[in-house]
């Protein structure tokens, strides 16, 4: 059976390959299983109830939770009758709840909890479109998602057959509204082909079967996670979702999956829980670990090691790096990292413990890969984005700004013709933003964005991300943003990373007051320089950090500074941080 419209992924699997655990979640401590029919019977009836509320094709309808299986349900239930999702970041502020509700003109909104409930509430007042607010959990005087279900439950699936039927393969799906790291949200317009291309692209390369399970923990509403989970549906992977992004160590364990995707400073994470428990290590386990640490940093995945590097290698993976596959789950075949730059060296030592790390490229434009690396070691590059994906083209404007056309190119930004035409050229190519180089022909690598790139009084161009990237393997450097637009010299705030810091005044006797307090100390300040003078090693004389400043407390999303997919919003902290910035040329 042909896949035209995403949801006859649900008859497919459930004429082919039916699962008892098509998704899973944890309920009160208790993995609680879905099955294939358990899910499609529910998607029909959520269909129906909407229908009895008077949702028609291309009504919108909005989805803020966090991943649980009640999100691919619904979603499945408003792809049936030709309406289109509006997934939003449960993270988003309450006004643009508000932007996306009015400019989408949503009827219905799913609400995970009494929060997310009490924001759509308050988005909402005055927009008479809004018939509906119905929470996926039990919530004090809202209506429950179930009223949904029910209203349903008393329909013939028969009646469906109709309108499933007027969905065509170019309909609009889906709006996604994109965050970016400066103006108002824009609506993505994807269709049902845009998506489906680019799971079909992607399957040959997942070294997965209807055998295996995925762990999910990033956001189903951004398009990343969400084609994935597509894909995982069109192979037969069973897809468990963890509780939060707190318990993914425990769930990893628990569900022992065979793959999953993630953005690179979750593995970050991980890597720094991992060489932090080492260096608390003594004696010979803990020049061992180190040693087996150096081993993987050298790592050359697609090149002769040598046979005596290969032999400590495998002594390796044996004594230490077993129990990081282990902390993993100990199935994993792949991990697929994106939405951000991953640094080499991670991706290398990751690979020489035999965990193979898959670095893709795309946009939520792009539906969204535009190119992946290989779980073949010999088609992967580390330090770049991989090969392009089958079906789409790619091509380095002479600016070096990386353009894609194919199938999995947006339809337009909802209602912004404007904007469209200034991404989508007349040619159908997409312009990406991004500006990168083709590397032995075949492999994109991402050196800046075109947007942040800025150049010094003496007109030299500097890169912030390729700075930020090498800074960041600094075990101290938590967060980092490079400043200098029209300045002599390029200039940091850094975020130190704290639990570092912490362990190294235990061990070189310093008292730890707080945060604040420290990033003021001395000796500190001087332990970051060290750490500055090192890494601007890598790079030319105009590029090197002259200046920094350590900043108290992290960037995140709730306080401003990081968007959903966790990017630097450059003008919010160049503006809140304007005093320390002016400070760095005040001579």
């Amino acid at each position: 059976m042909e896949v035209k419209r995403l949801f006859d992924l649900l008859d497919i699997q459930l004429a082919s390959n039916p699962k008892e655990d098509c998704f899973a979640n944890k309920v009160n401590g208790k993995w609680v299983k879905y099955s294939t029919r358990e899910i499609k019977e529910t998607a029909d009836k959520i269909s129906l109830g909407l229908l009895k509320m008077g949702i028609k094709r291309d009504d919108k309808v909005a989805i803020i939770s966090p991943n649980r299986p009640e999100w691919n349900m619904v979603d499945y239930g408003i792809q049936q009758l030709g309406a289109v999702s509006v997934p939003i970041y449960p993270t988003a502020t309450e006004e643009d709840y508000k932007f996306i509700f009015t400019d989408s003109e949503v009827k219905i909104i799913f609400a995970e909890n009494k929060d997310l409930y009490q924001k759509a509430v308050n988005a909402s007042q005055g927009l008479s479109h809004v018939i509906g607010i119905y929470t996926f959990l039990e919530v004090p005087g809202a209506r429950h998602w179930k009223e949904v279900v029910s209203a349903g439950a008393e329909g013939d699936p028969a009646i469906l057959k109709p309108y499933k039927d007027a969905v065509q393969h170019e309909d609009l799906l889906t709006l996604i509204y994109t965050s970016g790291t400066t103006g108002t949200p824009k609506g993505v317009m994807l269709t049902h082909r845009n998506i489906i291309s680019n799971f079909q692209a992607c399957t040959p390369l997942m070294p997965v079967t209807k055998h295996h399970k995925a762990l999910s923990f990033l956001p189903l509403c951004h398009v990343y996670e969400r084609m994935m989970s597509y894909l995982y549906v069109s192979i037969g992977v069973s897809v468990y979702y963890a509780e939060s992004m707190e318990t993914i160590a425990d769930n990893l364990k628990e569900v022992q999956p065979h793959m999953f995707t993630t953005v690179p400073r979750l593995l970050e994470k991980v890597y720094d829980k991992i060489v932090a428990k080492g260096s608390e290590l003594t004696g010979i386990k803990k020049a061992l670990f180190f040693w087996a640490l150096d081993l993987g940093l050298r790592y050359k995945i697609h090149e002769p090691n040598g046979f005596f590097y290969d032999l400590q290698l495998k002594l390796a993976r044996k004594l230490i790096f077993s129990k990081w596959q282990a902390a993993l789950g100990g199935n994993v075949r792949a991990v697929v990292s994106g939405s951000a730059p991953l640094q080499p060296r991670l991706a290398r030592v990751f690979w020489a413990a035999d965990i193979p790390v898959m670095e893709g490229y795309g946009l939520t434009e792009t539906s969204p890969v535009i190119s992946v690396n290989r779980v073949n070691p010999l088609e992967n590059r580390i330090g770049t984005v991989g090969p392009t994906i089958e079906g789409v083209e790619v091509k380095i404007a002479a600016d070096g700004e990386i353009l894609s056309r194919g199938p999995h190119i947006m339809k337009g930004y909802y209602k912004r013709d404007d904007l469209t035409a200034q991404v989508i050229d007349s040619e159908g190519w997409f312009h990406t933003g991004d500006i990168g180089e083709m590397v032995e022909s075949r492999y994109i690598k991402i050196t800046d964005r075109k947007k942040e790139m800025f150049k010094t009084s003496g007109g030299k161009y500097i890169a912030p991300q390729t700075l930020e990237n090498k800074f960041k393997e600094s075990r101290f450097i938590e967060q980092i943003m490079v400043t200098g637009e029209g300045q002599k010299f390029p200039s940091a705030l850094i975020v130190p990373a704290f639990e570092h810091l912490k362990s190294w005044c235990r061990i070189k006797e310093i008292p730890y007051t707080t945060d604040a307090e420290m990033v003021k100390n001395p000796v500190i300040i001087a332990r970051v320089q060290r750490e500055v003078d090192a890494l601007n090693e890598h790079f030319a004389q105009f590029e090197k950090i002259k200046k920094f400043a350590l900043l108290p407390a992290l960037w995140t999303i709730d306080s401003g500074e990081l968007t959903p997919k966790l990017s630097v919003k450059r003008k919010v902290i160049t503006a809140k941080y304007a005093a320390i910035i002016e400070s760095f040329y005040k001579d």
